[in-house]
């Protein structure tokens, strides 16, 4: 194939994608680019997915957003979405430049698989879905085994994400990252955190600190007994620190050009910290 083809329909893409499974899928390039420009990515062929509209936008289905591929961070961030999703909404306002986030998909990071994309950890600790569409049908994986390890996943060679499902916020939301400045960079370190004040459960996802987006499940359990679900504040404001260290046991970080594994274990204890103390802010009163 030495050809691009544009789909408009998600059928004429999922028939594309299975005539040419070797093809790159096109759709903001935010890293496709990068790595094209860069001579390091072959390309065989390209599939854009601009003009299929159905891959794009957001639906509510009862307690879940349904978001599609193709959706933007800059559509992400729009109110009345960012009111049923705030973590993923924090998420995207740190994403690149306005540019950047008018053009990057929610498809696109899933597809990048990067360790380092900012919206897996949110879908890490929503337990979010993925859609997937193939000749043979539609199935749908959660996030965690969709991302199998850096810049790869479960995607069988004919099959295209088309949505993913995300639960709508019954509590407070966090996502915090740092960089090696404070603007448009790539995290060292990243820390969602989504509480359900219904369901009474706290889900944490954690970026650049190991090959895929990590949960922490020992984080998670003591936050759940941490928490006074009358009032959604902490029994005791130690806690938080508690949940940091956690937190960074659940880690797995490496050194690279951008930070040592020390310093990123380090920095998720304090972004885990600072988030559950900002979501469920100490009593007033309780015991330090």
């Amino acid at each position: 194939m030495d050809e691009v083809l544009l789909p408009t329909t998600v059928d004429e893409l999922v028939e594309g994608r299975a005539a040419h499974p070797d093809a790159l899928l096109l759709a903001g390039g935010t890293d496709l680019m990068v790595a094209v420009n860069a001579g390091t990515l072959p390309v065989p062929g390209v599939i854009a997915l601009r003009a299929v509209d159905g891959l794009r936008g957001w639906r509510r289905e009862g307690d879940e957003v349904v978001v599609g591929a193709a959706t933007t961070y800059a559509d992400l961030l729009a109110p009345d979405v960012a009111d049923l999703l705030p973590g993923m909404a924090q998420a995207s306002r740190t994403v690149g430049s306005p540019q950047i986030r008018s053009t990057g998909t929610l498809g696109g990071n899933l597809g990048t698989a990067s360790p380092a994309g900012d919206a897996l950890p949110v879908l890490v600790a929503l337990g979010a879905t993925v859609e997937l569409r193939s000749p043979g049908g539609t199935r749908s994986l959660p996030v965690g085994e969709l991302l199998t390890g850096p810049k790869r996943t479960a995607l069988a060679p004919d099959e295209v994400i088309t949505s993913a499902r995300l639960p709508v916020a019954r509590g407070p939301q966090q996502y915090r990252k740092v960089g090696v400045r404070n603007a448009m960079v790539i995290s060292v370190a990243s820390v969602a955190l989504a509480v359900d004040v219904e369901a009474r459960t706290v889900g944490v996802g954690l970026g650049s600190v190991g090959p895929v987006p990590l949960p922490a499940p020992d984080a998670c359990a003591f936050a759940v007994d941490a928490v006074d679900w009358a009032t959604g504040a902490l029994h005791d404001p130690g806690a938080a620190d508690r949940f940091g260290e956690l937190a960074a046991a659940a880690c797995s970080p490496i050194d690279d050009h951008r930070s040592t594994a020390a310093y990123r274990r380090h920095a998720v204890r304090v972004l885990a910290a600072r988030a559950l103390a900002t979501a469920c802010p100490p009593a007033t009163g309780a015991a330090a």
